[in-house]
């Protein structure tokens, strides 16, 4: 079971990753289409080379045209991709200037609390989601430059919280498992015992 869910989140970091990449992408374009935009209109150009720069602005050099747009629905399915390997490698920030003064068995404890809890959360944000893209679909809103309906960031976002929340229920599940046996299944992310 732990590598099926090591596959999945892999597989959700590298479509979050190629999704980040193009979006890294596309901001450096829409702003270097912004410097040259700037620069075509500058007076310098209009006054050295008035045909060329008024050519290249009329071809359409300049920024992407809603990219910020793009880059706002990119991310926050970017941020849901890369929280199922998160989860599974135990990647999140932790202070352990208390804890470390623990027993094993408390801070087994803990950490079957906090996976318990972060996965309640991660649930409720993919039923949250659901319910904004479902009102998005009945109204019918759309972004206000590229008039892509709205509900379509709502479903990339989704379909990344409901991986992120199969992950982190198969992780309070382990958690749950070691605590009660004191069998240490997942270390930093690696399956421990068969």
């Amino acid at each position: 079971m732990h590598k099926i869910m090591m596959g999945l989140a892999r597989f959700m970091a590298i479509l979050g990753g190629i999704a980040l990449s193009a979006l890294i992408l596309l901001t450096c374009i829409s702003i270097a289409g912004r410097l040259l935009n700037g620069f075509f209109h500058n007076d310098f150009m209009q006054s050295l080379l008035p045909e060329f720069s008024n050519w290249m602005i009329e071809i359409g050099v300049g920024p992407v045209n809603g990219d910020f747009e793009l880059v706002e629905s990119g991310v926050a399915f970017a941020i849901f991709a890369f929280i199922p390997l998160c989860q599974i490698t135990a990647g999140h920030a932790s202070v352990d200037i208390l804890t470390s003064q623990f027993s094993a068995r408390v801070n087994r404890f803990l950490r079957m609390v906090t996976e318990a809890v972060f996965a309640a959360v991660l649930i409720l944000i993919a039923v949250k989601l659901y319910d904004g893209m479902a009102s998005k679909m009945r109204y019918g809103e759309t972004s206000f430059l590229l008039q892509f309906p709205i509900w379509w960031a709502y479903a990339a976002s989704l379909f990344g919280a409901v991986v992120s929340a199969i992950v982190g229920m198969y992780v309070a599940a382990v958690r749950i498992y070691e605590f009660l046996t004191g069998r240490i299944i997942i270390v930093d992310g690696m399956e421990a015992d068969a």
